[in-house]
């Protein structure tokens, strides 16, 4: 047997000792580890540089609003209603036809753009597209983009029986210098 030229060292024996200062080490890590968590991740910015959503804009309800329609003993009906930012100031408006619920005839329409005040109080009348007095009926209506289309049905002359329109019109609107502008799409025609 051959004797190693170097004496045997202290510290390369393990001994019961060496094994409780390293599991005390560990431990010592471990613990130390777990009180030194960073804090909970989000993906919210600061509030500095954030800007707050807009709250949704609810359209002016046509049920809630008051127009300019004496209708007497019968009730006023909303036949038809459309949504749209028709004025570009992100708020939507809300465009009705509505007439008086008669029990015979074609009763004429009226179509009414409403708008919704800043305050939350009941929508209001700003323009009046299609007055009843004009004796027009809307028969195809809508919202594209920021203009109101409607097909009109209508009367040659007084003496044509409210009952049946002889004249057919295409009309549009859009909110053009602080009004609506009407464009007629084709000339008047007969039903």
């Amino acid at each position: 047997m051959q004797h190693p030229a170097v004496p045997e060292l202290a510290h390369t024996t393990t001994r019961p000792i060496h094994w409780v200062a390293t599991a005390a080490a560990v431990s010592g890590v471990v613990a130390l580890t777990s009180l030194l968590q960073p804090g909970s991740a989000t993906a919210a910015q600061p509030q500095a540089r954030t800007k707050a959503a807009p709250a949704a804009v609810v359209p002016p309800d046509p049920a809630k609003a008051r127009f300019p329609l004496d209708c007497g003993p019968t009730r006023l009906l909303v036949e038809k209603k459309a949504t749209g930012d028709l004025d570009g100031d992100g708020r939507p408006e809300t465009v009705a036809v509505v007439h008086c619920d008669a029990s015979m005839g074609t009763p004429p329409d009226g179509v009414y753009v409403l708008t919704q005040g800043a305050d939350r109080t009941e929508p209001r009348v700003v323009a009046t597209l299609v007055d009843p007095k004009d004796r027009l009926t809307v028969t195809g209506f809508a919202v594209h983009g920021a203009a109101v289309a409607a097909t009109l049905l209508g009367y040659s002359s007084p003496d044509v029986p409210s009952c049946c329109p002889d004249v057919k019109d295409s009309a549009e609107w859009q909110w053009k210098g602080g009004a609506f502008i009407r464009s007629t799409a084709s000339a008047p025609r007969s039903v």
